[in-house]
């Protein structure tokens, strides 16, 4: 059902969405007051379920494509992924009917409702990816076998550029990566357009709505002082798999991605273990001393043990009380193909995926 946005439901969406980026997806800190500011103004919000959208509704796709430590350090302004999607109508020739996320995980699920905020179009209730993944082939419209062109890519210099054609998914995250290296690691993104239909037989369908929904419960159980953590837990039907402290982060940005290793030291019932998180932009695989305890494309998110508040991979340092949760992947990316585009393998992990609430 559509409805509107107001204020409380930006902050909780901040909250939210932050877990489910998985650690990655970049923080959305900036994002939020940005859009908290604009919605204090008067601007209003209108989130569309995907299944009201009309069969030919044309979606504008975005994200902010980069590094996620580098989006600590750039402003992002909501007129560069407004503008990205007005590139993508000039080549198509034709207006967008609504916008919707790429991801839902960290900054990436405020784009479209900066994009809004400057084209006053609705938002679909829905992203491509249910959580954040760190390549753009990594999505349910690949899965789908739906066209990976045309892209438009805008970065605050006054670079714009249009991708018109690619062979395959990968070829579009070659090519698109290239081309945000070269602008600093950050640019703005709007991928291949969708159909309504498209979008309502291929996107993971009211994620936006589920990233509220989650802040919600946070904030709730912050309220009524009670576990933060384990309200994430009921919400999302995850469980906690490791309690501990940070010890190390090893991180470094290489090709457009920021990569690397954090080591936990456990705490209470896994005191004298610890866990390694490996991580490519999000948090990828966990290992419990010698034993894979979770994996992609199942959700691995790392919280602060008191707030509830998700740690980012660039956020990570050393001392934090964390709280690590698994949540299980939607059916989509458990399936043979989907594991092609999202599986551990299609990370460069020789595993098989680990479900980390079986």
């Amino acid at each position: 059902m559509s409805r509107t946005l107001d204020a409380q439901d930006v902050d909780d969406l901040a909250v939210g969405a932050w877990v489910l980026g998985t650690g990655g997806g970049g923080s959305p800190y900036l994002n939020h007051l940005n859009m908290q500011q604009i919605a204090s103004e008067g601007t209003q919000f209108q989130l569309v379920d995907p299944q009201e959208l009309d069969d030919q509704a044309r979606v504008a796709v975005v994200s902010t494509m980069g590094a996620p430590l580098v989006m600590q350090e750039r402003l992002q302004d909501p007129r560069d992924v407004a503008r990205a999607v007005e590139v993508m109508a000039e080549h198509i020739g034709c207006a967008f009917d609504a916008v919707m996320a790429t991801e839902i995980g960290g900054s990436n699920a405020f784009q479209p409702l900066m994009a809004s905020a400057h084209l006053g179009i609705p938002i679909v209730d829905a992203d491509a990816m249910g959580r954040a993944y760190p390549e753009a082939q990594m999505t349910s419209f690949a899965i789908g076998g739906l066209q990976p062109w045309p892209l438009a890519l805008v970065d605050p210099r006054g670079v714009e550029a249009i991708v018109t054609h690619v062979p395959t998914w990968k070829w579009m995250e070659r090519a698109s990566r290239a081309l945000t290296i070269e602008t600093g690691s950050m640019a703005a993104t709007c991928k291949a357009p969708r159909s309504g239909t498209e979008v309502k037989r291929w996107a993971v369908a009211n994620s936006m709505s589920f990233a509220i929904r989650i802040g919600a419960r946070v904030r709730q159980a912050r309220d009524d002082h009670e576990d933060p953590v384990e309200a994430v837990c009921s919400a999302a039907n995850g469980r906690v798999i490791f309690t501990g402290k940070i010890v190390d982060v090893d991180r470094r940005t290489t090709g457009g991605f920021l990569r690397g290793v954090a080591k936990l030291s456990g705490l209470d019932e896994y005191a004298d273990c610890e866990v390694e998180l490996e991580f490519q932009n999000e948090w990828l695989v966990a290992r419990l001393d010698d034993q894979v305890i979770a994996t992609v494309p199942h959700l691995i998110c790392l919280l602060d043990a008191t707030s509830g508040e998700a740690i980012g991979t660039e956020t990570a340092r050393y001392g934090q009380r964390v709280a690590l949760i698994g949540i299980t992947a939607p059916p989509l990316f458990l399936s043979a193909n989907g594991l092609n585009y999202v599986g551990p393998r299609a990370m460069g992990y020789d595993l098989d995926p680990v479900d980390p609430c079986p």
